[in-house]
């Protein structure tokens, strides 16, 4: 027995060829910039060591990078890109004053317990 209340919708697809080269043009630009990114990021981790007075730039800029590579996926990934600006603005404003807030509240207690065993030793 059939049914008939399925539909195929990989059948009824009618895309040109040039459609078809251009998502796979933006398939190729998305992997090789978050690729690049991911590689900055590693290199940096593997080169810069941690006493280094350079560190403290490696930390943000890390937190900074991976903040931007995130906002990349969702924008393309999800396709928030091709949303209105105030709807994006909407979704992306709570969301990136959210992260800071976690980063300040893991900078701040992150501190205060450096703190505490310089003080108290362990």
């Amino acid at each position: 027995m059939e049914r008939d209340d399925i539909i195929e919708y990989s059948l009824d697809a009618h895309h040109s060829e040039e459609a078809g080269k251009s998502v796979r043009k933006k398939i190729w630009q998305v992997t090789a910039l978050l690729s690049a990114i991911t590689a900055i990021e590693v290199v940096m981790g593997a080169f810069i060591k941690h006493g280094s007075g350079a560190w403290v730039f490696v930390k943000w800029s890390f937190i900074a990078m991976t903040v931007v590579k995130a906002a990349y996926i969702v924008s393309v990934f999800m396709h928030l890109g091709e949303e209105k600006r105030n709807l994006r603005n909407l979704i992306l404003i709570p969301y990136f004053i959210f992260i800071l807030y976690i980063i300040f509240i893991i900078l701040l207690e992150g501190s205060a317990y450096g703190d505490a065993l310089r003080t108290y030793g362990a």
